[in-house]
């Protein structure tokens, strides 16, 4: 068997800072490195580039993402570069510089242009502006609920080009069955003493209107005689101008009766020590997710899950606890799972089928598959190369 040769795949996205889609792209450009490829990175910048960098990519510091009619400028700017790094494959992962890349990628011969592919990463609003992320030659879907919306939303899409490929943990990083280290633990609760001694339920979400943290009040306050040893965490960062909902939710836990049974610990970069200590991890969010990796790492852990059944999220505990599926907003069944649960908690399964492994593997077969599809690199190996 003849083996795949060595690929150049450019990612664009606005900026590397943080969220899903960043860390996505990182590990995409990693595992390129990893086997032998050349990885490149387009974006404004952030404080990831660095880690980018480290694990073997390259990076191309543009603002491809930014909302000007200037940004346009870049496609005649990104044809030349696609043409002189010889670039196999072009992936766009945001709407804007899907669109950068679109036109760019149009305005070449189809005969020696990169393949371009599009990652739908969730439910963006329904217009012309979101089409072009339909519109790669592939469009990964990262969830059978995106893969509907793809369809319904867009139905001159062929199906025959969408690729589902979940989004993934690495079981080395979530180990089934992980616990903290005791230096961990010791200085967890020098931060938080009122945790000690505590059943912790915790909801990891960032402090936003959807996510559920109303809801994850009400269930605290629905519980707190019947379980005195509960707590409450609400991990998650406040994006600036919602420190006003913020106060919203201290009023209304105050109001019945939880203030002192809820920390708020805002963003922490140990989540997989928090949830590796919480009795029952919830995804709250009354919009869907359109996959939902953190209740993943928390199920890769081997904890409970119980959340909404919708979405990303719905998908995975179909998979791995089905008990743990509630009808959207139906703050009775909640109560009641949650207080069965803290009796006698269930297991996920182990064995994850949700790995990064397999993500990454399947996202290089698309690449394979489209670069195989043409002929087109015999005439784009014979083009003058220059370093970025």
């Amino acid at each position: 068997m003849v083996p795949e040769r060595k690929l150049t795949v450019v990612q664009v996205l606005p900026a590397l800072e943080s969220g899903g889609v960043e860390r996505g792209t990182l590990e995409v450009g990693k595992y390129l490195a990893g086997q032998g490829h050349r990885s490149i990175v387009i974006s404004a910048g952030g404080r990831l580039v660095d880690q980018l960098v480290r694990e073997g990519s390259e990076h191309v510091a543009w603002a491809i993402g930014r909302k000007s009619l200037l940004t346009l400028a870049l496609v005649p700017r990104l044809r030349r570069f696609l043409r002189e790094q010889r670039v196999d494959i072009l992936h766009a992962r945001s709407r804007l510089p899907a669109w950068i890349a679109y036109l760019a990628w149009r305005g070449m011969d189809p005969a020696t242009r990169p393949h371009f592919v599009t990652t739908v990463h969730g439910p963006y609003s329904v217009n012309a502006y979101s089409a072009v992320m339909t519109r790669g030659e592939r469009v990964i879907v990262i969830s059978e609920m995106i893969r509907d919306y793809v369809l319904k939303n867009y139905p001159a899409t062929d199906p025959d080009k969408l690729r589902l490929i979940y989004r993934g943990v690495d079981p080395a990083e979530f180990p089934y069955g992980y616990r903290p280290a005791e230096g961990w633990l010791a200085g967890w609760y020098r931060n938080f003493p009122e945790t000690r001694g505590k059943r912790l339920v915790t909801l990891p979400a960032r402090v936003t209107r959807w996510k559920g943290q109303e809801d994850f009040i009400e269930l605290l306050a629905r519980l707190k005689d019947q379980v005195p040893d509960l707590h409450g965490l609400l991990v998650g960062d406040i994006k600036e101008g919602k420190d006003r909902f913020l106060d919203e939710l201290k009023a209304k836990a105050a109001e019945r009766g939880v203030l002192d049974r809820i920390t708020f610990t805002g963003h922490r970069s140990d989540l997989r020590e928090v949830m590796a200590i919480s009795a029952v991890v919830l995804s709250l969010s009354r919009a869907p997710e359109a996959f939902g990796r953190v209740s993943l790492e928390a199920l890769s852990l081997g904890r409970p899950v119980l959340g909404y059944d919708h979405g990303g999220v719905g998908e995975q505990l179909a998979a791995l606890l089905p008990e743990g599926t509630v009808p959207v907003g139906d703050l009775n069944t909640l109560v009641g799972c949650l207080a069965a649960w803290l009796a006698e908690p269930p297991l996920p399964a182990a064995g994850n089928p949700f790995t990064l492994e397999s993500m990454l593997g399947d996202t290089l077969i698309v690449y394979h598959e489209l670069a195989r599809s043409s002929g087109s690199q015999t005439l784009l190996t014979q083009l003058p190369n220059t370093n970025l």
